[in-house]
């Protein structure tokens, strides 16, 4: 079974609160921490935004993921590192991508239990999953269904929180029009901005709906 099938499938709805949880986590939301803290890596302090900038905090994968992730993609075929990172980078549709600080050392530790082996060529390391490996990802498939789920639910989320540069300096400018706003905030000047914000806001989330 290919690694983006096990990507794309549907798993059962028990899991749907866990993944829920484990996403909101990830991208920094509950908790009082607020959204847009952040995002990380399993293993390493970076990753990549909606933008393509980086961001710090948080964390995309629960310990240990990074590494069952790694593992199925190097069973599926022998990879490079970098080519390991550019392949969850299509995952999540470019809103992120892990740090070489956190799949070089993962990928390190894969060899070093005998899950992984390495052949180096034109100075790349091409890493490829042992007998060892295979059996492990066996015996561990209920593991790796896990993850590839909770990937999936948080990379929809990425998705849907990645708004368009333009659009993020609309929200900035909105802020900085409410922060600069000149007049005295009387009862009526509340109650006409409100229903400025309130009206695009339900326009917003109708969508177009002629489309």
């Amino acid at each position: 079974m290919g690694f983006r099938h096990l990507f794309d499938r549907h798993h059962p709805h028990h899991h749907h609160e866990g993944c829920e949880a484990w996403a909101r986590e990830a991208m920094g939301i509950g908790r009082g921490r607020g959204f847009g803290r952040g995002f990380g890596d399993d293993e390493g302090p970076r990753s990549r935004d909606g933008m393509g900038g980086r961001f710090r905090g948080g964390r995309v994968f629960g310990h240990g993921d990074l590494k069952l992730i790694l593992l199925a993609l190097i069973a599926e075929q022998p990879r490079h590192g970098y080519e390991l990172i550019r392949t969850i980078e299509e995952m999540f549709d470019g809103a992120y991508a892990p740090s070489p600080g956190a799949v070089y050392p993962t990928l390190t530790l894969l060899e070093e239990m005998g899950h992984a082996s390495v052949a180096s060529g034109d100075g790349k390391k091409l890493y490829a999953v042992t007998d060892e490996g295979k059996a492990f990802l066996a015996a561990n498939k209920d593991a790796v269904d896990a993850v590839m789920s909770r990937m999936q639910h948080t990379a929809k989320m990425f998705a849907r929180a990645a708004a368009p540069m333009a659009l993020r300096e609309a929200m900035h400018n909105l802020k900085r029009a409410l922060f600069m706003h000149g007049g005295p905030w009387n009862i009526a000047e509340v109650k006409r901005v409100l229903g400025i914000i309130q009206k695009a806001a339900d326009d917003i989330a109708q969508g177009n709906k002629d489309a």
